[in-house]
């Protein structure tokens, strides 16, 4: 038995600059964080070789005995078996999904499945990947075997977890620098965070794909305002650097008043209600987490004032979900050739705490002495 967490992110600065129509030219920059929602797929091995997907979420299951000549594209299940084709292997498998969070609300959900199921499957044909080269191969499969209007954020952000500075170069290549914080200072940063869940979820195709469009043309306006949202993206890390919290939270509403301009679909009546009114009592500022359109809104909120803008919200409609900061990105938790006797099982259970490297060694056995 084999099982790999992910998690997801949130975006704080230079959402949009991470796709290619703008990276290609410019270079984009990102400001995120993974947070402690994951997804999870659970492998264990079959002998009638067959390949058979579970998914918790969208609550289907289908099984096939040859997939390498199907046409995936639209299928509920098409990111699983895109990754199965990818890798090209020979494998007979049950695979169970779940993630703790829903599809299409704007936290990266899609990466974190593609991100996940590429380290499963690299991890059960004992292929070492690098976590560039898993956000990578994610990204491709996305970008370039599924033909979504993708960027590279969300892999990036929940292959390697924490807190971090991800620059895109011309030239294709990236580059994660985690914004190594004291603690007490990322403490009073969740902290001061808030999510609310708006009550719609909405996959972001046609935003992304509407804003690559536009980005693309040298006679509109979104290459302008993406200029601007990229710019803002130093200033954040350097906030955050030197612990000027407040001063974040002004510029993720900046931000936030920059990105509504690239298209019409980013906001609405709803979500432009929910916001005035957390800033009514008291948030310093805030924005979508996602492309837009629905999903959940992320508020910088210092403590005084939380409760009088959680009632607010409430009163909307919003669900608040609790969260924290996940520095290990995405990860194996279990390999155990015990539970299910498959002889690519490797290794004994490897989940420990941040930072308990120790512990964790003390636990991960070759296959050679399970």
């Amino acid at each position: 038995m084999l099982i790999v967490r992910s998690p997801v992110r949130i975006s704080f600065g230079g959402g949009g600059t991470d796709l290619p129509s703008y990276y290609e030219r410019f270079g984009g920059a990102v400001l995120s964080a993974a947070i402690n929602k994951h997804f999870y797929t659970v492998l264990q091995k079959r002998g009638d070789g067959k390949i058979q997907i579970i998914s918790a979420d969208l609550r289907t299951m289908e099984t096939w005995q040859n997939i390498a000549r199907m046409d995936i594209r639209g299928n509920a299940l098409e990111i699983p078996l895109a990754v199965l084709k990818e890798f090209g292997c020979e494998v007979s498998v049950n695979l169970f999904l779940a993630s703790e969070i829903p599809p299409g609300t704007g936290l990266g959900s899609s990466a974190s499945v593609c991100v996940n199921l590429t380290k499963v499957l690299a991890a059960y044909n004992h292929i070492s990947l690098s976590k560039y080269e898993l956000a990578e191969r994610a990204f491709h499969i996305a970008r370039n075997v599924l033909g979504r209007p993708v960027g590279k954020q969300d892999e990036y952000a929940s292959a390697f977890g924490g807190l971090n500075f991800i620059s895109f170069h011309q030239d294709g290549t990236t580059h994660v620098e985690p914004l190594n914080l004291q603690p007490d200072l990322v403490r009073e940063l969740q902290s001061s965070l808030l999510l609310f869940f708006t009550g719609a979820s909405h996959h972001s195709w046609t935003i992304l794909q509407e804003q690559e469009e536009s980005t693309r043309k040298t006679d509109g306006g979104t290459i302008e305002y993406l200029h601007e949202i990229r710019k803002l993206a130093e200033p954040m890390k350097a906030a955050l650097l030197a612990g000027e919290l407040r001063q974040f939270g002004l510029l993720l509403h900046e931000g936030w008043e920059i990105k509504k301009q690239l298209s019409s679909k980013i906001s609405n009546s709803h979500i432009n209600e929910m916001y005035e009114a957390a800033l009514r009592n008291g948030a310093v500022g805030g924005k979508i987490t996602g492309a837009g359109g629905g999903g959940f809104l992320l508020l910088f909120c210092q403590q005084g004032y939380q409760q009088n803008v959680r009632e607010s919200l409430v009163a909307l409609g919003a669900q608040e979900t609790g969260f924290e900061f996940d520095f290990q990105g995405a990860q194996v938790v279990a390999d155990d050739p015990f539970i299910d006797g498959d002889e690519n099982g490797g290794m004994r259970w490897t989940f420990a705490p941040v930072g308990n490297t120790a512990l964790a060694n003390k636990y991960v056995s070759a296959k050679s002495s399970s």
